[in-house]
């Protein structure tokens, strides 16, 4: 069966991102961009996290095209943390991000990350190529013991709340709030690597 190969590029400057893409041994260029990351409120959760996704993928796609390369496959992510059907993203402040874990303290939430992926879609000749989305969202089950308030504003203190979703990370400090996960960790730590695998499987996309 035939693969198209491409070149991988991930439009994130995600440090964790990075860094799990990297252990899976994939190559690619780095490629950030900035977009809107408010919630479009008639959607429901998953849907709403794909959309954010597609914002990103839709501005990186068009503005990677303006370098004139080809064969490139442009990977997008967003990761949001929901608890109670509702999304819970960065906290904008030390008093958010105490809310934020008071809330998540005792209870089991759910990390969603959403991936795009988008290549040129080849058109008729002397015609701009158009972009192919393919969306999917992961889902893992996240359970947090009961945390004091003078645990919570330990944490606060360290920094490492402030650019996080759900005001933790799983991967630091915020790793010893969680009893148990059901689910992919690194989809919790930002990129579940098995879904973009599936995806680039089901597509016979193959990048290098």
């Amino acid at each position: 069966m035939h693969q198209d190969i491409f070149k991988l590029v991930l439009a994130s400057e995600s440090p964790r991102r990075k860094s799990l893409l990297s252990e899976a041994g994939f190559q690619f260029t780095v490629f950030p961009v900035k977009v809107s990351e408010n919630l479009e409120k008639n959607l429901n959760v998953d849907d709403q996290i794909i959309s954010i996704a597609r914002r990103k993928a839709v501005a990186a796609f068009d503005q990677y095209k303006l370098l004139n390369l080809h064969n490139y496959l442009i990977l997008t992510a967003d990761t949001m943390v929901v608890e109670g059907n509702e999304p819970l993203g960065k906290p904008e402040n030390p008093n958010e991000a105490f809310q934020i874990l008071r809330r998540l303290s005792g209870k089991k939430h759910q990390v969603k990350t959403a991936i795009c992926l988008v290549v040129e879609q080849p058109c008729q000749k002397d015609q701009q190529n158009n972009p192919h989305f393919i969306c999917d969202i992961e889902t893992t089950d996240v359970f947090f013991k009961t945390l004091t308030d003078q645990e919570i504003e330990d944490y606060i203190k360290t920094g490492e709340p402030m650019d996080k979703a759900g005001a933790y990370g799983i991967q630091g400090l915020g790793g010893k709030f969680v009893e148990k996960i059901v689910g992919p960790y690194d989809n919790v730590v930002g990129l579940p690597i098995g879904l973009l695998q599936k995806m680039l499987k089901e597509n016979n996309w193959q990048v290098k």
